[in-house]
């Protein structure tokens, strides 16, 4: 069964300092060495200047939103290394840096899942500031705001922060300083959903649950689109999709994520 939402406090601080930070996540993952630890790996960033910032507070800053995001608790971090420092095009790692940042941003994630995504359905596309600001107004009166929000200034760079971020992602289309923006979500590679799925399949033994996963839709994609894509991946042998009514069977060549992760890399199977 899929895990209940479990609604998280919105933090202000990350989508004002930092938004898709896509070429400094490259620059590190790519300079990583597995066989130091992480703090290890960030003085080493420190040291070297990696990311050519002149503060030193910035790439703490930086540092802090990575290990936030990244790093998280499931197990996962080291097969997004593999995935995202590979030579696969940009425009594949990058969907998975965006699921990742999503899934540690719920300001993100809920401004994609339960307010965007409704409005790409009705076949709205235009996307002023106005809408991000509707959505943490309302995101205030339920009390989901983390600390006080009061400033107009503040509510105003959150905003200007989930734009920014999703811009970055492809899922916005339009000049960076351009008031008016488009809902124009980048097409999901497969080898991009094939790494995403994996991660889902971990937590969500249901074929059926796991083709209607809400996370999903973080990519603009139902139920129809992800068994299309499911049957794509399949017809490339990145997994094995069966579908017979409501009976939905999906496996996967091996049960190691890392190994997983590898082989989307070097397309062993």
């Amino acid at each position: 069964m899929e895990a209940p939402v479990v609604a998280r406090k919105y933090s202000v601080t990350n989508l004002i300092k930092s938004s898709g930070l896509l070429p400094d996540i490259g620059l590190l993952v790519s300079a990583w060495d597995e066989s130091k630890s992480v703090d290890e790996n960030f003085d080493a960033a420190i040291r070297q200047n990696l990311f050519g910032k002149a503060s030193r507070q910035r790439v703490a800053d930086m540092l802090k939103v990575f290990r936030q995001r990244y790093l998280p608790n499931d197990g996962s971090d080291q097969a997004f290394r593999v995935f995202v420092g590979s030579s696969l095009p940009s425009e594949v790692t990058d969907r998975v840096v965006y699921y990742y940042t999503a899934l540690a941003e719920p300001a993100l994630y809920d401004f994609v899942v339960d307010y965007l995504y409704p409005l790409y359905l009705r076949g709205e596309r235009s996307l002023t500031i106005r809408r991000p600001l509707e959505f943490l107004a309302e995101a205030i009166r339920q009390g989901r705001t983390a600390g006080t929000w009061e400033s107009d200034i503040t509510r105003k760079r959150v905003a200007q922060g989930l734009l920014s971020t999703l811009r970055d992602f492809g899922l916005l289309a339009g000049a960076v300083k351009s008031a008016e923006k488009t809902l124009a979500p980048a097409r999901l590679p497969t080898l991009a959903f094939a790494f995403i799925a994996f991660h889902l399949k971990r937590g969500e033994p249901s074929g059926e649950r796991l083709v209607r996963h809400r996370h999903w839709q973080l990519f603009f994609l139902g139920p129809q689109e992800v068994e299309h894509a499911f049957a794509e991946a399949a017809a490339e042998k990145l997994l094995s999709y069966q579908a017979a009514g409501s009976i939905i069977r999906i496996e996967f060549p091996t049960s190691d994520f890392l190994e997983y992760a590898h082989a989307l890399v070097g397309r062993t199977f």
